[in-house]
Formats: structure tokens, sequence, C-alpha cells
């Protein structure tokens, strides 16, 4: 096939197609859809501080509405990773807390932001010799 070539390439239906995870489907496409999500990743770090109440949640935020604030908690509470617990009072209060996996999901979240704080120099750095060297 060369360079030029427009075609489409049909894709192969069926339950095994090769990926990242093999011949399997791992859920990687859905976790990574998850975490692309602007406000999930904010939503996962503030609740790995704890227990907190959804105004707890939209004050910690910034930039966040509540529209979307109920949007992602909702996403979360459907994938397993968040908890919501409505307390009957009136007005009616909500709460929402990391399940275990929830956690486990936080946790690594966490050491990506840990990572992208250690080398944002040198990534930085990177960006202006290619710049240099490419535009």
């Amino acid at each position: 096939m060369s360079v030029t070539n427009t075609a489409v390439i049909p894709q192969v239906s069926g339950p095994a197609t090769a990926g990242p995870c093999g011949e399997d489907d791992c859920g990687i496409r859905d976790v990574l859809d998850r975490l692309g999500d602007r406000w999930t990743v904010l939503v996962l770090v503030e609740l790995s501080k704890g227990t907190r109440r959804f105004r707890e949640l939209e004050r910690a935020i910034p930039g966040i509405s509540q529209r979307m604030l109920t949007l992602t908690t909702k996403r979360l509470c459907r994938d397993g990773l968040v908890e919501r617990t409505l307390y009957p009072t009136v007005p009616p209060q909500t709460d929402y807390r990391l399940t275990r996996m929830g956690e486990s999901l936080a946790g690594m979240v966490s050491a990506l932001a840990d990572w992208s704080r250690d080398h944002k120099d040198a990534i930085t750095a990177a960006r202006g010799r290619w710049d240099e060297d490419h535009l």
C-alpha cells in the first residue's frame, strides 16, 4: 500500500479484535473516556480527601457548574467508582465517597499527577527544543 493510499480499511467485526489488551476487550477505552472527561479527575482527587457533600464538591472544584457536577457524579456512581448517599432531610442532603475501586483509581490518578508535577519543567524544555527545531 502506498503512502498516498486513502482507502478505508473495513474494521473487523466481532468480539475478538486485537488492541492494547490483545484479543480481548480489557475496557481501556471506557476508562480513558472517563478519565479524559474534563471534570472526572478533579472530582476523584477531591473525593480522595474524604466524603464530601454536593455543595462542598462544587465549592472545591473551581469552574464546575451544578449541572456538570451532577452529570460527573452520576457517571462515576454508574461506573462503581463513587457511592452516593441521600439523606431524607429537608432540604435533602447528599454525600459522595469513593468506593474501594474508586480509591484504587484515585491512587493511580494521584501518581500520574505527581509524575506530571515532577516532569513539568522537563516537558516544557523539550517542547521548547522541538519548537525551535521544527517551527
